[in-house]
Parts: C-alpha cells; structure tokens; sequence
C-alpha cells in the first residue's frame, strides 16, 4: 500500500466576516479523515473546533472567492446520525462531513422533506479495512465467514451497503426474515421480510440503538456495532482500536478513510473488498435556502472544475481550490 501524503490545511473555529459577507453557521462531522475532521479528536480541546480535510479546504476556497460574500463558522458534531438534518433546525445553515447524497436523507421521521442537498463534489466506495495478515483471506464480502466480527458505525452508507452485499437488507434496508439484533431491551427477531430496516437514513426505531446483528444466512459474518448509541461521541477511533487489538476482523466504510487509516497503521491495516458502485458527497442545507444552496453550488462547480477536481487531486495538491478560487475573475 503507497502511503498517502496528505496536507491538511486548518480552518478556524470561525472566521471574522468582511462588510456585507454572510456568516454561514456550519456542523461538521468531527471524525472522518480525510474528508472531515477535527484538527484535534479530544472534544474538549479548543481545537476540536477547527476544521481539516477536504471539505474544510473547499469551504477556505469558497470564503477566499474575492467579494463571494460567504464566511463559515465551524462547529464539530461528534455524532454522526442524522448529522443532515442539522441545518434543518435553528442552530445551523450548512451540513458536511462526507455526506453521500440520498434523498431518503432529506426527509425527517414524519417523512417531510426539510433539507436539501448541494450538487456532489466527491466521489465514495465502499471496501473493507482489515488486518494485513488477513487480506489474502478477505479480498472480498463474500469471503467473510460467520466467525469473522464485522464493524460498523449505525446509519452509514458502509453499514447499508454492507448489509444488502451480505444479502441481510434489500435496497430500501428491508431486513431479511430471521435477522436477529441485540438492542439494550434484548434481541429482536425479524419476523418477515422487510418487517423491520435499516438504512443509510435510519432504522426502525426499536433498531435505533442496536449494538449487534446476527444474519439469518448462518454463513454470513457477524456485525458489531461501536461508538454510535445514542448521544455517543467518537466512532471510528474505537473501530480502528477494535481493530488492532483483534475484537474485530474488518470494518465495513468508505474506501477513503479506510485507505488513510491503512496509509497510517505502519502496514497494519489494508484495504480489501473494493465496492464497484459509486456514491456522490456533497453539503447539505435547509430546503428553503435556495439562495445557500444556490451560491455553494456555483462555487462547487467553479472550484471542482465541474467535478473534474475531487479527493485524488486535492490528496496530490492540497492547494487546488485555493488556486482555482484565484482564478474566479477569470472564468469567463
């Protein structure tokens, strides 16, 4: 595995706003290298505020836009569920943090839609993270067997997409009969197909604080579930420990946090079971703003080169967007 190079640029907690620039209040997802995360993963540190990766790079190249008018106050979220509701409520105007566009993620409970996705500006797919020794063994989902231990954080693309190539949940995140999951009131049963889901948006509300999944297929792994219950901070730190010390065989998630965290593990870790079917990221904002949603997208196609420049560019030059918002006088 070559090592990635990776400079990530900090962004402040929040940025002093220039006469008439609008101050954009935005929730990031504190734990996602190197998309998004926080230049320091202790939440009580002052720097647990301060932006890194990516997506933090793309926002600096939008407030760097001579007279864009747009400056963005950063605040981490620890918790990943339903970080994309956020900008929903009152708090914030903006989501991020590695976020695959689903319109199932646009919709609250009740079923209303209440946010809106920018356009995409990175690409996702799935793969597994596992130990080295193991990689001749797992080079794809079906090799896994019913002793290995897979983890995953609740309400992810890697837990949804994992779960339908097991063939334990359908595209919509029906849950196949005789699926058995551990939950703090005690094992719940699927009765029939579909009776219950789980999807990359969310699960049955009896499935909310799942802790483990057993498939009904008895050749299928085993799924734990770590870092995520309710109010939980942190989440793949405690899977990459769970890792390491053997409590799990693979982590199910995105080929690019898995890819650093195997770049970062002195041969460790390495990437197996690639996904072939993409996924698109982007920002996420009320649904009535369509003035926000309006500029973040012009500023996406601007600096993105109309999706031309995306994460293997930035990783090759974390400078990119810095250097197209330069040249936006110049782009017609």
């Amino acid at each position: 595995m070559v090592a990635l190079a990776v400079l990530l640029l900090p962004a402040g907690a929040g940025c002093s706003a220039g006469n008439g620039d609008h101050v954009v209040e935005v929730a990031f997802y504190a734990f996602f290298e190197p998309v998004s995360s926080s230049a320091d993963t202790d939440p009580a540190s002052p720097d647990f505020n301060v932006h890194v990766g990516y997506e933090a790079d793309l926002l600096t190249a939008i407030e760097a836009i001579e007279g864009y008018g747009l400056r963005f106050h950063r605040t981490a979220i620890p918790q990943w569920s339903d970080i994309w509701l956020r900008p929903a409520g009152a708090e914030f105007d903006l989501a991020g943090g590695g976020i695959t566009i689903l319109e199932a993620r646009t919709r609250d409970e009740s079923g209303t839609a209440v946010v809106a996705f920018t356009d995409g500006h990175i690409d996702f797919t799935q793969s597994l993270l596992v130990r080295s020794e193991d990689a001749r063994r797992l080079p794809d989902h079906e090799a896994l067997l019913p002793t290995d231990v897979v983890g995953v954080l609740p309400n992810t693309t890697g837990e949804a997409r994992l779960l339908q190539l097991l063939g334990v949940a359908d595209e919509d995140g029906g849950l196949a009969a005789g699926t058995r999951i551990e939950t703090p009131s005690g094992w719940i049963t699927v009765e029939t197909d579909g009776a219950l889901t789980i999807s990359a948006a969310r699960a049955s509300q009896e499935l909310a604080a799942r802790k483990r999944l057993i498939a009904a297929d008895p050749d299928r792994p085993e799924i734990l579930y770590l870092g995520e219950e309710p109010g939980a901070e942190v989440g793949e730190p405690e899977l990459l420990a769970a890792l390491a010390d053997g409590t799990i065989d693979a982590i199910a998630r995105g080929t690019a946090g898995n890819t650093l965290a195997a770049a970062s593990s002195g041969d460790a870790f390495v990437v197996t079971a690639l996904d072939p079917r993409p996924e698109r990221g982007g920002f996420v904002v009320d649904i009535d703003d369509t003035g926000l949603l309006k500029k973040i997208n012009e500023a996406i196609a601007w600096l993105t080169d109309e999706g031309r420049i995306g994460l293997a560019e930035w990783l090759a030059d974390p400078l990119v967007f810095l250097e197209r918002a330069a040249l936006w006088d110049d782009r017609y």
